[in-house]
């Protein structure tokens, strides 16, 4: 079982991730990987830039062009000013359906390999034991608890290792930030302390060098 305990140690450590880092920001981080490979979306995307270019290029000329004065020409760039917009439009449709498509393929990925694995694993390795606690150590009660729900009786079951694993994870977090935290809060103490000695040292040798002037007077 040491596999799977490995397994739903990672498992929660990837819930703990995404939560911290947030949906959202895991599928636009990887939208912008999935659109720099050479697939599909990525060359739509490429042809609506360059699209978009020539656009803004006709629309120029077309702001720049007389109706008056030179009404062949302003047509003209009418009707490619119009066709580019309407492409324009029809492409940003399809690559909003095909985002659309992508994040709930992304999400239902994510929920499997995250949430998904947390309920499947204690359901299906329900009785298994993790491990064997020591013969003696812990009373009826306790043991009965840890290899809740149907585990072998002196084991830890899945779902008692899933807490451990939570609890660790969840302290292990709270200290690294609260470490974190102490280095910032310090720095910046540091900092104000510097930006408060400055003045202080500007003055004194500003009132200095007026002393030394009174002096030569």
């Amino acid at each position: 079982m040491a596999s799977l305990l490995v397994i739903i140690f990672v498992v929660e450590i990837a819930v703990v991730v995404v939560n911290s880092i947030g949906a959202t920001t895991i599928n636009d981080l990887l939208w912008k990987l999935y659109v720099s490979t050479p697939m599909g979306t990525s060359k739509q995307i490429r042809e609506q830039r360059e699209l978009q270019s020539s656009y803004l290029t006709v629309r120029r000329d077309l702001n720049a062009t007389s109706s008056q004065d030179e009404f062949a020409k302003w047509a003209k760039l009418r009707r490619q000013h119009d066709k580019m917009l309407e492409q324009l439009e029809k492409m940003k449709t399809e690559i909003d359906a095909s985002r659309g498509s992508f994040d709930k393929t992304v999400s239902s990925a994510r929920w499997l390999c995250t949430s998904g694995l947390r309920w499947f694993l204690p359901f299906w390795y329900s009785r298994e034991p993790m491990f064997w606690l020591p013969h003696g150590w812990f009373p009826y009660y306790a043991e009965w608890l840890i290899s809740f729900p149907r585990a072998p009786l002196g084991s830890v079951s899945v779902a008692s290792w899933q807490l451990a694993c939570r609890g660790v994870i969840a302290l292990v977090a709270d200290t690294i930030g609260a470490i974190v935290k102490l280095l910032v809060d310090a720095r910046q103490k540091a900092q104000q302390a510097r930006q408060k000695e400055e003045p202080m040292k500007a003055s004194t040798a500003q009132s200095g060098d007026e002393k030394e002037g009174k002096k030569e007077l």
